[in-house]
Parts: C-alpha cells; sequence; structure tokens
C-alpha cells in the first residue's frame, strides 16, 4: 500500500510540475531584429529594434507560461550577427525559430496608407513587395557579402523539408495573430503568408519564420507597435499559431 501511494504521488507531481523531457522537446527560439548600431526601421526617434525587443520580451515570458522552453537571440540593445542568432536555434536544438521585425516603406506620400501584418518564410520571390523588404532588412546583416556568396547562401537551402514546414509554420502563426488581434483591432489588415529571401532564416536548419508585426511608418500602427494591448495581442496570436503548428506536427509524425 505505501509503494501503491508513493507512485500516486510521484505521477501528481510529474503531472503537476511538468515533464522536462517533454518540455526540451518543445524549445523555441525567438529573435528580436536588429539591436545595438542597427536599428532597423527609424521614424523620428522611434526604433524597429526597440518595439521588436519589447514584443520579443512578452513572447518568450508567454511561451515559457505555456511550458514551451525559451532562449532568446537577445534581451537587451545589442547588435547579434546573423550567423550567432541562428546558431543559437541549432545549439538548443529547437523546435522552430521566429525572428519578429516591424515594417517600413520609404514612399512619405503611402505612409497613411501603407499598413498591415505579415509573416514570411524563406524562399526566392519575384513579388517586389517581399524583395524590397527582404533586401531592407538583409542591408545589415550582409554588409560586404557579394551577389554570388549571397545567392549560394539562399540556393543551398530551398529544397528540402525545412521549406514546407516552415511554410505550415507560418500560417499557422499568421493565422493565430489575425484572430487574436481583430478581437480588440478590428480594422488590422492582414498582409498575409509570403515567401521572401530573408537571410535570417537561412542558417537555422530548423522551421523558421520572420514576422513583421506592423509598420513604423504608418502613424496608426506606429502607435501601436508601443502600446502594450496591441503586444499583447500579437504575442497570444503567435503562442496560439505555434501550438497548432506543433501539435500538428506531431499528429503528422504519429505521436
Amino acid at each position: 500500500m505505501r509503494n501503491y501511494i508513493y507512485m500516486i504521488v510521484g505521477l501528481f507531481l510529474l503531472v503537476s510540475c511538468g515533464n522536462p523531457d517533454m518540455q526540451e522537446d518543445n524549445i523555441i527560439v525567438i529573435d528580436a531584429g536588429h539591436g545595438g548600431m542597427d536599428s532597423g526601421a527609424v521614424f523620428g526617434r522611434v526604433y524597429e529594434k526597440d518595439a521588436v525587443l519589447q514584443i520579443t520580451k512578452k513572447l518568450g515570458d508567454e511561451l515559457e507560461d505555456r511550458g514551451y522552453k525559451v532562449y532568446l537571440t537577445r534581451d537587451s540593445d545589442r547588435f547579434i550577427k546573423l550567423k550567432e542568432r541562428t546558431h543559437i536555434a541549432d545549439l538548443k536544438n529547437a523546435k522552430v525559430f521566429i525572428s519578429i521585425h516591424a515594417n517600413a516603406i520609404s514612399d512619405r506620400s503611402r505612409f497613411d496608407s501603407v499598413e498591415g501584418v505579415e509573416t514570411y518564410f524563406l524562399q526566392k520571390s519575384r513579388d517586389a513587395r517581399s524583395q524590397r523588404i527582404a533586401l531592407r532588412e538583409n542591408a545589415s546583416v550582409l554588409q560586404g557579402t557579394d551577389n554570388l556568396s549571397k545567392n549560394v547562401i539562399i540556393d543551398s537551402v530551398l529544397n528540402g523539408p525545412k521549406i514546407i514546414q516552415s511554410h505550415k509554420l507560418a500560417i499557422d502563426v499568421q493565422n493565430g495573430m489575425m484572430k487574436s488581434i481583430k478581437r480588440r483591432y478590428s480594422d488590422v489588415k492582414n498582409g498575409g503568408v509570403r515567401p521572401a529571401p530573408f537571410y535570417v532564416l537561412v542558417g537555422a536548419s530548423r522551421p523558421s519564420i520572420l514576422v513583421e508585426v506592423g509598420y513604423i511608418t504608418n502613424p496608426k500602427e506606429r502607435t501601436r507597435l508601443f502600446n502594450s494591448s496591441y503586444q499583447d495581442r500579437v504575442v497570444d496570436g503567435i503562442v496560439d499559431g505555434v501550438d497548432r503548428y506543433l501539435s500538428n506536427r506531431k499528429k503528422e509524425l504519429g505521436f
């Protein structure tokens, strides 16, 4: 009887405290784009690097609250080299890699009209908009890299299951964000899921996406990017999307 009681207590502790091995199977690496000398998109004294760091920290906390093991590529205002960002995901054997960014355009006449939340996965694209956004985000991390090297980097990872799974992850995260954000901000524009050659997604040999959480050049979205309520909506949606993706992935693998 005593052994039986000990067994019941043990099972209770295992369930209530969580299974460490199970947590290790659900590792997420989150990358706050830019940082330090690289401010990312800028509007006056408003910097992309600050908005995405705030959101990334909240995202990490929420993921941990839901039982995930989380690693951040940066948790302060510092610049991280491209290869170091993705190396963390591989080093920690993460299930997914998520890079958080804020969008921008250069045409001031369209600041009020261009807005929306978008999710990208790694792929070459002929879409001018995707190419433009990727070019801006890639600028700081590829200084000194010639065009041949850039193409070799992209071509080396465009085939295989990583791209397929990244696309699925992007869809789940985008859908999750839209559902969550629209509960409070019904006018948010759904920019959809798009392929683009973002180099920050190249190095990690696992499903990887880049989320553009809004346009810093749009007056309405610029304010929202630093609003706690909006950040919470974005975070909840991303986590919901990750939950759905990993749940579906386990079903695909027969777990």
